[in-house]
């Protein structure tokens, strides 16, 4: 059995496309609830990332969407401290 080799060029791609859009996703609708209340946008991301979590835990060894879920991770890390840092200035 050949071991196949990872596609880090294409793979690295799709998790840098799904971090932008995931990251620009988190700030601008968390940004939307602070309006509305700064509490509030806090639980709605924790439920919303504890939902998510578990699918992309089991996600994370499927050769495919693994790079969807370090995508993911790093979108969700980025948005947080963009709107922290929106918040915070």
């Amino acid at each position: 059995m050949t071991e196949e080799s990872t596609p880090w060029g294409t793979g690295l791609t799709v998790a840098a496309s799904v971090a932008g859009i995931i990251g620009a996703a988190i700030v601008v609708l968390s940004l939307g609830m602070i309006r509305v209340h700064p509490v509030v946008a806090v639980v709605l991301n924790l439920i919303a990332v504890g939902g998510l979590a578990p699918t992309l835990w089991s996600w994370r060894h499927v050769p495919v969407r693994r790079w969807f879920v370090l995508g993911a991770a790093v979108g969700v890390a980025g948005g947080w401290i963009a709107v922290l840092a929106i918040v915070l200035r």
